[in-house]
């Protein structure tokens, strides 16, 4: 069992490294599984790779705790695996919880975007996609209510 748990926290520790990696080097691309995503951080590349970059550190150190929490694991039984699985969980939680809003908070303080409607290019009554399908169809849905 100390095995299973161990192995869990060391992927995710690997996991949130990479990701508090990249977005620290700003070279999270906008996605839809990881990094800082909120409607304020989703509003411009910009906005996402500014939270990002401000999240890093509690990312790399929930990372550090996971990847810590993992290494105890192994070989643990009992009580104190139980601890060690609940204090880095928690711990890394806590650290993503306070990433997450000191990024949120970094891409509300952004200004908006000023081209088009959210991002968009609208010249001329057309929607351009610059991001993926499913947010043009909304920017099309927004045209037609108007």
């Amino acid at each position: 069992m100390s095995a299973l748990f161990g192995i869990a926290l060391l992927v995710a520790g690997a996991g949130l490294l990479a990701v508090g990696l990249l977005g620290w080097r700003r070279r999270l691309p906008r996605n839809r599984f990881a990094g800082v995503r909120t409607p304020a951080t989703l509003r411009s590349e910009a906005a996402f790779s500014a939270a990002n970059r401000v999240a890093a550190p509690p990312v790399l150190a929930a990372g550090a705790v996971c990847a810590a929490g993992g290494a105890l694991a192994f070989g643990t039984g009992g009580p104190a695996l139980t601890v060690i699985v609940a204090v880095a969980g928690t711990g890394a939680v806590g650290l993503l919880l306070a990433g997450g809003l000191l990024g949120h908070r970094v891409a509300a303080a952004m200004p908006a975007p000023t081209g088009g409607c959210a991002g968009c290019s609208c010249g001329g009554g057309a929607c351009t996609p610059t991001h993926g399908l499913g947010t043009v169809a909304r920017h099309l849905v927004r045209h037609v209510r108007r």
